[in-house]
């Protein structure tokens, strides 16, 4: 059967009444705006099925190395995202990263005695962002050619700052462009892994604290703000990625002759819930550790277990390295148990060590939103932190679990 355009108003509804029985809507304003915007008029050519999924992406720039520099993002990333922000009625946002449907959706939340600018360093993507905008009907977005690490000075300043790709660091400029109450929603990379971060202002000392957070992938920033994260390759299907900021070093040829040594299983009797906020807290509450990624080929030939595929914290030890695991257990919480697998000749140690991180996670911390995040637009302001942080360009980013 072939989907007509009014049959755009049912896959809209359904695509909103999905997005609030998981959760990811949650008010009335952000469920009116995705229900109006015509969400296919920013993807022409792509089946209207696709368009209204709530899990993909849509019309993908690639590169000349296979990589991608632009998407529209998913509609429940577009929900969370908006949630956090609470734009309001009147006010003035300004998204990094564009596409066009996003800035539809904020002009439709901050209506018509409000502002909405959409900024973007690729030409194709802010003509395509300008076509859809037109075609949708929200010629009053303001569209800016430019590289966002600048912000956009001439529409300043800003109740929200919404960024749709991945920040390395919060540049100067948005600071200076956001309103002495306003909000950043970013998705700050840090430690190996992403995190979309609601951050609220505090007008006395300029710091920057997290109201939440919560898991995200995204397209990394483009010019001035653009870095890379290190990547050590073990095998040509197995790497260790870290900061750019990191200094670890590790002994590839051990951890390599590590992999052919027998596997050391152990178990923590605790729940495999949340991995992500598993996964924060091992990044940021003790040593430092890499994120060890792996090819699909290495997971099929059993190499690794499968929970490497996506990335997974491994504590290294010289010529050792152990990450979690987990199997079936039907006497926890999630019917998952979260265990240990250890490689090399200090297996049971490493592994043990590991295993002590992750019971003190379940102890304390088994919950979403334990850590408390804060960003210190200052590189000098590390003498009074307390817990994990990383100087990055601009400033600290800090991550607290007492």
């Amino acid at each position: 059967m072939t989907l007509q355009v009014d049959d755009t108003i049912a896959l809209r509804q359904a695509m909103v009444t999905a997005l609030r029985d998981e959760g990811l809507i949650t008010t009335d304003s952000v469920a009116t705006a995705m229900s109006k915007v015509r969400r296919h008029d920013f993807a022409p050519g792509e089946p209207l099925e696709k368009v209204y999924q709530t899990n993909t992406t849509l019309v993908p720039k690639i590169d000349a190395q296979g990589r991608q520099t632009s998407v529209v993002s998913a509609s429940h990333i577009q929900a969370i995202q908006l949630e956090q922000a609470d734009v309001r009625p009147g006010m003035n946002v300004l998204e990094i990263g564009s596409g066009g449907y996003n800035a539809a959706l904020i002009a439709e939340l901050v209506g018509p005695t409000g502002s909405a600018t959409t900024v973007d360093i690729d030409p194709d993507i802010i003509d395509r962002a300008r076509a859809g905008l037109r075609r949708a009907g929200y010629e009053q977005v303001n569209v800016v050619l430019a590289d966002a690490e600048h912000g956009v000075a001439q529409h300043a300043p800003y109740d929200r700052i919404i960024v749709t790709v991945g920040a390395w660091d919060i540049p100067p400029a948005w600071l200076d462009q956001l309103t002495p109450d306003g909000r950043i929603i970013v998705p700050l990379r840090f430690a190996g892994i992403t995190r979309l971060i609601a951050f609220g202002r505090s007008p006395d000392d300029h710091v920057l604290t997290a109201d939440n957070y919560r898991l995200g992938k995204f397209v990394p920033m483009q010019g001035d703000g653009a870095a890379d994260e290190q990547l050590t390759a073990v095998t040509p299907d197995l790497g260790l990625r870290i900061d750019q900021s990191s200094d670890l070093t590790f002994d590839v040829p051990a951890l390599r002759k590590a992999l052919h040594t027998a596997p050391v299983e152990s178990w923590s009797g605790t729940p495999f819930d949340m991995p992500d906020e598993l996964e924060l807290y091992l990044l940021t509450s003790g040593p430092e550790l890499p994120m060890l990624h792996a090819a699909q080929e290495a997971v099929d030939q059993g190499v690794v277990n499968r929970t490497v595929r996506l990335g997974t914290p491994a504590l290294v030890r010289g010529g050792t390295f152990a990450y979690r695991i987990k199997r079936e257990n039907p006497q926890t919480v999630s019917g998952f148990e979260t265990g240990v697998v250890a490689h090399g000749p200090q297996a049971d140690q490493v592994g043990s060590e590991l295993l002590d991180m992750i019971r003190t996670w379940a102890g304390r911390y088994y919950r979403r939103g334990a850590a408390r995040i804060t960003y210190h637009p200052d590189t000098s302001a590390v003498s009074g932190l307390s817990g994990w942080h990383t100087t990055k360009r601009h400033g600290v980013l800090a991550v607290d679990w007492s």
